[in-house]
């Protein structure tokens, strides 16, 4: 093997034949990692700068390293930068053309740090952005939410349990009750960012370094929260990428919620809302189809990113300590998540905000399936009754207005009081349907009240997250 088929590989010093071609595609990750490039480079620059307040190279060679990095963010971002299959990863491409511009001092970058380290701070600084997105995707799209609901406070429709009509709630109770969801998603973005935000940088392949490294600079360059507490765990842990696709994975399923419900309410059975054209699509047939493909394909991405999940837990579930070659297969799970995440959640925003409310039909429904039982049930019970003989006395006047096709409200307070002779002329606005929302005055109910409250708290935390870095 002559020399120079030798320098294609970095870590080629020991080796004497080359690697079969197949085996060097099937290795080969910077088709993928390449997307780590912004990260790379960054982490570069944090650990030559490191490395010359050290003392282990000249400011000379920390400056030529530095200039010789931007060079290389230019030629990317300028789509001029050539990727090689035989370098394998982002990390070499990189050393190796920061060597041809740089020279001896692009040599020197990697003193003290193995691909080890290298990658797991990489991946780390890629997981926080991406999940910073996603934090603010949330935040806009929790606005959305808040305005629809400030905009119907009164308009009501059927609240439902086992998919069957219940009670009657507001537009707004409904809506909040997602933008509660998103809130919790926010909440556990945050929370796993502070174990995201650690520097494994130093922890070389597995054992540390003999170099006096400085791993704090390194994590306060790159705006990092700490600095790994043990080597083999540095460069052996993805939990944090696990947290970020389980977070994922639950954004994922309360926007599929949120289009099924979507999906059930633009059918003209039910018509309570209205699909916006840029959020929807036809028919190739059929001129008077406006499906909510839009909120189809968002449920069924839901199903990819369960996939990156359980694809990850499996890499994972029997490697031993340390770095084993299987963690390369942790990125394109992540990358597919992110890529399926950040985009719903602007596209989920930017439909809810343009999606019309029927209050005619949500009214309308309100008649069908004797929403206003428990309010009788209720009444009597105010009244003395028992609540279990209450129920079967409100369960019997039920059967009876059902056999004759009307609701309770429809009745005469004569064919009310064949039931019960407690019940009087009053109960009449017990069974009216906006009373009965606006009786709920339990924090956090349907009554005006609770929804106004409900308005003004999210409105302040979302003020309070507008101006509060989710970085340490």
């Amino acid at each position: 093997m002559s020399a120079a088929s030798k320098e294609k590989k970095l870590w080629g010093g020991r080796f004497t034949g080359d690697t079969a071609p197949l085996v060097e595609r099937y290795t080969c990750s910077v088709g993928f990692d390449s997307r780590l490039c912004a990260q790379d480079i960054d982490g570069s620059k944090a650990h030559a700068s490191m490395l010359a307040e050290q003392g282990i190279i000249t400011p000379s060679d920390c400056e030529a390293i530095h200039n010789g990095l931007e060079q290389i963010r230019a030629e990317i971002e300028a789509g001029t930068f050539v990727w090689r299959q035989d370098l394998e990863d982002v990390h070499m491409n990189i050393e190796h053309r920061l060597t041809e511009i740089a020279g001896t001092p692009g040599q020197k970058l990697h003193t003290g740090r193995s691909r080890n380290d290298q990658v797991a701070l990489d991946f780390r600084l890629f997981v926080a952005s991406s999940l910073d997105e996603w934090a603010q995707n949330l935040h806009s799209l929790i606005g959305v939410l808040v305005q629809r609901a400030e905009e119907h406070q009164d308009t009501l429709l059927p609240g439902c349990t086992h998919f069957q009509p219940a009670q009657p709630v507001s537009l707004a109770q409904h809506l909040l009750a997602y933008a509660q969801m998103f809130r919790r998603d926010h909440e556990r973005i945050l929370d796993t960012l502070k174990r995201v935000r650690v520097s494994p940088l130093g922890a070389a392949a597995l054992a540390g370094t003999t170099h006096p490294l400085d791993p704090g600079q390194v994590a306060s360059t790159l705006g990092l929260g700490g600095t790994f507490a043990n080597s083999m765990d540095a460069v052996s842990d993805r939990d944090f990428v696990l947290e970020g696709v389980f977070c994922g994975s639950l954004v994922m399923m309360h926007l599929s919620r949120l289009c099924e419900e979507i999906i059930i309410w633009a059918n003209p059975q039910f018509g309570f809302v209205r699909l916006p054209d840029a959020y929807s699509t036809g028919s190739s047939i059929m001129p008077q189809k406006k499906n909510p493909d839009v909120a189809e394909l968002m449920r069924g991405k839901t199903g990819r990113v369960y996939g990156d999940l359980m694809a990850l837990l499996t890499i994972m579930k029997g490697l031993p300590l340390a770095y084993n070659r299987d963690m390369q297969e942790d990125k394109e799970p992540f990358l597919d998540t992110h890529d399926t995440v950040a985009p719903s959640l602007a596209i989920m925003g930017g439909m809810l905000a343009e999606l019309g409310f029927n209050r005619e039909r949500m009214a309308r429904a309100l008649k069908a399936g004797f929403l206003n039982a428990t309010e009788l049930a209720d009444y009597l019970a105010a009244k003395g009754v028992p609540f279990r003989q209450a129920h079967h006395i409100t369960g019997a006047a039920v059967a009876f207005a059902e056999e004759r096709g009307v609701g309770l409200e429809d009745l005469s307070l004569a064919d009310l009081q064949r039931f019960s002779a407690g019940i009087g002329q009053d109960v009449f606005a017990v069974l009216d349907y906006e009373n009965a929302v606006a009786r709920r005055h339990v924090p956090g109910g349907t009554g005006p009240d609770s929804v106004k409250n409900q308005i003004a708290e999210l409105c302040l935390w979302l003020d309070a997250m507008l101006w509060t870095s989710p970085r340490p």
